[in-house]
């Protein structure tokens, strides 16, 4: 199915989708490779998603690349997969930038290394007037942290309780000046949310796929768009 096809067969299209991208390491195991290579093949992956939701005109897509938790991973592997997304960053962003795809940042920057940061915030810089896609990698990012760290802020500003309501809360997170999501998918069989935008996704539809990450392509996305827009999304209505 073309992305043109699919933008005719969906009629009820979702305008922000987030992505936990699950079983890299299992995708590897299966092969008898190396953990990291699976990693690699879910990043290579990542390029193609990326491109076609960006063919398919969806204006928002936020992936899981790097959790709060998962630095309790081994320091072999923390290190080469932010050494990946550095690589990925550099080589990747010019492209991006020509497609007019704007690339934001949900996490904590400041506990990265400095390469890392500096590498996050050149792309953010060159593509923050873009008026394509926008692409938020949610990496050092953790949900219940992101509430924390506005609740922080919030408190630091000496905002007056009486004054915090839904908008201003949503002010302050990383999230600021994105919508809700619409839909949530979620690779490799797995069910729960694991800390991923969890203020965001009150309302969210969720959709799982027993297919790895790695081999989550065009005709996967296209299962996933179909099974949403056969749903009645009621917000708490009748």
């Amino acid at each position: 199915m073309s992305a043109s096809s699919t933008l005719k067969e969906i009629a009820n299209f979702p305008n922000h989708v987030a992505v936990v991208p699950d079983g890299n390491g299992r995708w590897a195991e299966r092969r008898g490779l190396p953990r990291f290579e699976g990693h690699r093949a879910g990043v290579e992956n990542m390029h193609s998603v990326i491109e076609y939701f960006n063919k398919l005109q969806l204006k928002y897509l936020t992936l899981y690349t790097f959790s709060t938790e998962n630095w309790k991973r081994p320091q072999e592997e923390i290190t080469g997969l932010l050494h990946l997304l550095e690589e990925v960053i550099d080589k990747e962003i010019l492209e991006l930038h020509k497609k007019g795809v704007r690339l934001r940042h949900l996490g904590r920057l400041d506990e990265l290394s400095p390469d890392l940061q500096q590498a996050i915030n050149k792309a953010v810089e060159l593509t923050k007037n873009n008026t394509g896609m926008t692409l938020s990698l949610a990496f050092n990012y953790g949900g219940r942290t992101e509430i924390l760290d506005a609740v922080h802020h919030i408190i630091a500003k000496g905002i007056p309780p009486q004054n915090i309501d839904e908008e201003l809360f949503n002010s302050y997170l990383y999230t600021a000046g994105l919508p809700d999501v619409d839909l949530v998918i979620r690779t490799a069989g797995e069910l729960r949310l694991s800390n991923f935008l969890i203020w965001q996704s009150a309302y969210s539809e969720y959709y799982s796929t027993n297919v790895l990450w790695p081999d989550f392509n065009n005709k996967e996305i296209d299962k996933a768009l179909l099974s949403y827009s056969q749903r009645r999304r009621r917000f708490g209505g009748l």
